[in-house]
């Protein structure tokens, strides 16, 4: 593969020096560029897109080709892992995904199997193919979905509104809840293992609804399974370390127990304050956050006074790491252009705290 050219990403994982805090954004290859929407009509569906690797690489480059951010992340998406299992994904038009195949009683839950990787090729073959066409401009992130954000998609069958369906089941049969974690977690980290393998040099758990836990049960429910996923990763790869991120969506009440989890870098939603989440884990893991994505319909004004907010609760970096990064996914109605002044203020504004 290429030389690197730009590792400031990986080395603010890493909490190494770096000139600039460096960003990237959750959901950057998306419905908010035309471009996207242009090559989403030629797949013809979300699935023909993320299925097929020249179409998956397309998308992932086009907003680099647009805005100077210091990372690649794969085009996919976190049910990939579960549709490879049998539960039959499909995205309906104004549902989005839905399993055909639900996990609904005993029997298909004791007969579920982490799935043959060879059913998830398509996604190591982009992994290598975007790695190749990067030709060494930034590092390439590869993800998953965490084992408790995927159980909950494949006992409700959808996304949820109340976690019903997965809660019941937590309550009333915890037996049965664990075993769809444990074949989750090997899942994961086989599938984040082979991403490494075709060329994914930092990798990114989602664990997108730990949020909506009790306390206590996320330590038992998710994080136990996100620890068993980050056990059992490579580490270390084309003679480079591999920097693992855990992003857990209203987990910001149990940032010290993630920073636990042996990760390099917590990500955090937009109701974390980056300045208190630093006091409580110190700088032992690289922190990764933290703008609303609502900000980037306030206008010029709002998105450089935001950038600034968020640079200055981190405060000057000294030991530690900041990557800057939306707290969840861009919306698909975003104006490209507001994109554009996000990444020039965050590049601009954040030499100041990089300064020995």
């Amino acid at each position: 593969m290429p030389e690197l050219k730009n590792d400031t990403f990986l080395r603010a994982l890493l909490r190494q020096p770096v000139p600039c805090t460096p960003l990237w954004m959750m959901r950057q290859a998306g419905r908010y560029l035309p471009e996207y929407n242009q090559t989403r009509a030629q797949a013809g569906s979300f699935m023909g897109l993320a299925q097929n690797p020249e179409y998956a690489c397309e998308v992932t480059l086009q907003p680099l080709r647009r805005f100077d951010l210091d990372a690649a992340i794969l085009f996919s998406d976190i049910l990939t892992v579960p549709d490879a299992m049998g539960l039959g994904l499909q995205f309906v038009a104004g549902e989005g995904p839905r399993f055909e195949r639900p996990l609904r009683d005993e029997a298909a839950i004791q007969a579920l199997r982490a799935p043959d990787l060879d059913r998830l090729r398509y996604v190591f073959d982009a992994v290598s193919l975007i790695r190749r066409e990067l030709a060494g401009s930034v590092p390439l992130i590869g993800f998953s979905g965490s084992p408790w954000t995927l159980a909950c998609y494949m006992v409700e069958g959808a996304g949820s509104s109340d976690y019903r369906r997965i809660k019941t089941l937590l309550y009333s049969r915890p037996d049965l809840l664990h075993r769809i974690l444990s074949v989750n977690a090997q899942a994961v980290q086989a599938y984040l293992n082979a991403q490494i393998q075709a060329g994914a040099q930092a990798v990114m758990v989602f664990d997108s609804w730990g949020g909506v836990l009790a306390d206590g049960l996320f330590q038992q429910f998710s994080l136990a399974y996100t620890r068993q996923v980050l056990d059992g990763l490579i580490r270390e790869h084309e003679g480079r370390r591999v920097p693992v991120i855990v992003f857990t969506k209203g987990g910001g009440q149990w940032i010290e127990d993630i920073a636990a989890t042996g990760c390099d870098a917590v990500g955090l939603d937009w109701t974390a304050n980056l300045a208190a989440a630093r006091r409580r884990v110190g700088d032992r893991v690289a922190l990764q956050g933290n703008l609303d994505p609502m900000t980037l319909f306030g206008g010029e004004a709002a998105i450089r006074a935001e950038v600034r907010r968020v640079l200055a609760d981190f405060g000057p970096v000294g030991a530690g790491g900041h990557v800057f990064n939306l707290g969840h996914g861009i919306s698909q109605y975003t104006p490209p252009e507001a994109v554009s002044v996000l990444v020039d203020e965050v590049h601009a504004a954040s030499r100041a705290y990089h300064e020995s």
